[in-house]
């Protein structure tokens, strides 16, 4: 068949053709807007501030694969593919969250839909290379603008293939699943909830019984819409204080010429843990007071001041302490990131510092839902002063009951430890800790390969462990000096200065494996850490 020639009008700017084009182009787009004027309009709501900032912060980094999270884990046992896509299209279609999408006109506004399609894809052995696949599909990202902030990939393992994911003998078979979801909408928390009624929609056929289910993100967000922005305005003018914190735990250096995302990693041993804990325990405090109290040493320490000075750093808090019924079980961008300021003296007891953390945690609970963007503005501080660079996290998702998966062994299917590994940095550093499944106590110094190289995290992680090693043998009347220098004279690890107006770059198409530190040993990052 010829091929239908291009009309002279379109492209001449002048003519009747012409004029008759837009005439056309005019009348379609009139058709268009009027057609769906006659639909009826979506529900929606409208975006919450961290969403707003979230968006924003997209629009400044596209392509670069940020907010963007993945959990993966290893399925060992029978896989039916149309089984395991009913489950998942049976969760959606009950989650509200699921079916979500931003319409992002001049006032954004979060739109539910009525359906919303489960993707999953199905890879042969041999025919995937894992750590391909999890930065392609970190960086593929999603279009928010269509309902559907989760996908799932399945990759089988070769029965003969060695290593872990490996059936003994090759007697059960094992799949590589893959869950990737977008920060805007889902967080971890999110995803353990979803993870465990997908389980109970596979053991059921595929079909996940009863309805949507509430609360959902509609209610969060008419909750969030009715509190009184004033007291939480006069917390965070009096709990963020003014001048400049101490903010990043290394010292000005040059450029690293590395690119990407890194994690050095350093482990404690089960004993140590719980050494550790035992230690926080007698002090009254939590283990997130501990981690965040080693993190403000080693801000100030990086800050190089003799006297009392002021740190700041992000904590993430789960933003489920809201009065709101079932809010255990509410799906969404719930969790938060909220910053923690506190003066460090050399000359205190590290029990005050502790107890102040503990305690400035404790007032901030009422305040989780506060976006970091909010309190900035509300402490009168320009943008380019930001109150915090780097995060501590400790892991508090939570996990499968033992009783369901009980019930998936009964049918064959074992699920191997979820991992997760973890979204796109957005600060040149974060402290992320979780245990393990022995009781372990895993840290990861996440980092921005262009501010803090493999080199400098390895160092920076070390420190870390070597303080939380030695904190047990601390007695009640240590100071913050006496535990600064378990150091020594080692010199804090550098970070290089960001060049302004420098904006990070997508990662290159061609995959590269990153480097670790795994407790002082270098190792090839070949998969996600243990979540």
């Amino acid at each position: 068949m010829a091929r239908p020639s291009r009309p002279r009008s379109v492209r001449g700017s002048a003519g009747r053709g012409a004029v008759s084009v837009r005439a056309a182009l005019t009348r379609a787009a009139l058709t268009r807007a009027a057609a769906a004027a006659a639909r009826p309009a979506l529900p929606s709501v409208p975006v919450t501030r961290q969403q707003h900032d979230l968006l924003l912060d997209l629009l400044d980094h596209p392509g670069a694969g940020r907010h963007i999270e993945q959990f993966s884990w290893c399925w060992r046992g029978p896989l039916d593919t149309e089984r395991f896509t009913s489950a998942w299209q049976s969760v959606i279609d009950r989650e509200t969250v699921l079916r979500a999408a931003f319409d992002t006109g001049a006032s954004p506004r979060v739109v539910f839909h009525a359906r919303a399609r489960a993707e999953v894809v199905r890879h042969p052995a041999g025919t995937a290379d894992w750590d391909e696949l999890l930065e392609r599909d970190r960086l593929r990202g999603f279009d928010l603008r269509r309902p559907g902030p989760l996908r799932v990939t399945l990759v089988d393992v070769p029965a003969s293939a060695p290593g872990p994911h490996a059936g003994p003998g090759g007697a059960l078979p094992a799949t590589r699943v893959l869950l990737t979801f977008h920060h805007a909408l889902l967080d971890a928390w999110s995803v353990f909830v979803l993870l465990e009624e997908f389980c109970r929609a596979y053991l059921a056929d595929g079909v996940l019984p009863g309805g949507e289910r509430r609360p959902d993100i509609r209610d969060w967000s008419h909750w969030l819409e009715q509190q009184d922005a004033a007291p939480a305005r006069d917390f965070w003018a009096r709990a963020v204080p003014g001048g400049a914190p101490a903010v990043l735990p290394a010292l000005p250096g040059p450029g690293t010429r590395e690119s990407g995302n890194g994690r050095a990693e350093a482990r404690l041993s089960a004993a140590e843990a719980a050494r550790l804990h035992r230690w926080a325990a007698a002090r009254a405090v939590p283990d997130s007071s501990v981690l965040q109290a080693v993190w403000a040493l080693l801000l100030y320490r990086a800050a190089g001041e003799s006297g009392p000075a002021p740190v700041g750093f992000g904590v993430t808090v789960s933003g489920r302490g809201i009065t709101l019924d079932a809010v255990e079980r509410l799906l969404g961008p719930i969790r938060n990131c909220l910053p923690m300021a506190v003066q460090v003296d050399p000359a205190h007891r590290l029990g005050r510092l502790l107890t102040a953390l503990r305690d400035r945690a404790l007032d901030m609970a009422a305040y989780e839902w506060v976006a970091t963007g909010q309190i900035q503005e509300w402490t009168g501080r320009p943008a380019g002063r930001k109150l915090l660079e780097s995060l501590v996290a400790l892991d508090s998702a939570p996990r499968p009951s033992v009783g369901l998966r009980a019930e998936l062994a009964a049918v064959g299917v074992r699920f191997e430890p979820v991992h997760a590994s973890g979204a796109h940095n957005v600060f040149p550093v974060s402290l992320l800790a979780h245990r393990g499944v022995d009781g372990s106590l895993a840290l990861s110094a996440v980092h921005d390969r262009a501010r803090i190289s493999d080199a400098e995290a390895d160092r920076l992680i070390g420190h870390c462990a070597r303080l939380l090693r030695h904190l047990p043998a601390t007695d009640e009347d240590a100071t913050v000096a006496d535990v600064l220098a378990t150091l020594g004279g080692e010199e804090p690890p550098s970070i290089a200065r960001r060049r302004p107006g420098a904006t990070r770059k997508a990662a290159p198409k061609a995959v590269r494996p990153r480097r670790r530190s795994t407790g002082g040993r270098s190792a090839v990052d070949r998969g996600p850490s243990e979540y």
